[in-house]
């Protein structure tokens, strides 16, 4: 997959460009950690309920959140609550906003699915996804940044999880919708 400087992740220009774009089905559950589920085993299914679990374990706010998530959503063998890049990034952001792994009633997290990929399959039931986030997050201000994840996804007891082994190779994060974005390969996301 192709690199992006790092500055490509901040806020940029909105392309003239049209990007493919990647129908992705809705949940039609709630499944453990209050993850959004009920994802089919498609392509698809797998890069939406990778951006439910992503969504929900940050829009958590706090150590706690991103470890339940991770714990319930994650095959033996897959990352973990002390491994996870999700917990890395958690921390990550909660020092460098001076809270603790508690997080903070004035701390607001949104995270935004915009762009994915389909890196690769394996049958019907392993797939390798990427999602590129918008990710907003105020405490007494607000910084914007892209935030891509990689995972690899097994269809397993009727749903996706994060499956077992090192987590892939990272995608570049772009600022959704710029042409950095769309040169690296990023799609827009759509409902179906």
């Amino acid at each position: 997959m192709p690199s992006a400087a790092p500055e490509a992740a901040l806020p940029g220009p909105v392309s003239n460009q049209v990007a493919a774009v990647i129908e992705v089905p809705r949940a039609t559950a709630v499944g453990p950690a209050d993850v959004p589920t009920g994802f089919p085993r498609t392509p698809e299914g797998a890069l939406a309920q990778l951006a439910a679990i992503d969504v929900t374990a940050m829009q958590s706010g706090s150590m706690d959140g991103v470890r339940q998530v991770i714990a319930e959503w994650a095959l033996p063998g897959g990352p973990t609550s002390e491994s996870w890049t999700g917990v890395d990034g958690m921390a990550s952001l909660l020092s460098a906003a001076g809270l603790s792994g508690a997080g903070s009633p004035q701390l607001a997290i949104v995270v935004r699915p915009v762009m994915g990929l389909v890196k690769g399959m394996s049958g019907p039931e392993f797939a390798v996804v990427c999602v590129n986030f918008e990710f907003t997050v105020t405490v007494e201000q607000t910084s914007r940044i892209a935030i891509a994840d990689c995972q690899r996804m097994a269809w397993t007891g009727g749903r996706w999880r994060i499956g077992a082994g090192a987590e892939p190779a990272p995608a570049a994060a772009a600022w959704p919708g710029t042409d950095a974005a769309i040169a690296v390969g990023w799609r827009d996301l759509r409902d179906a």
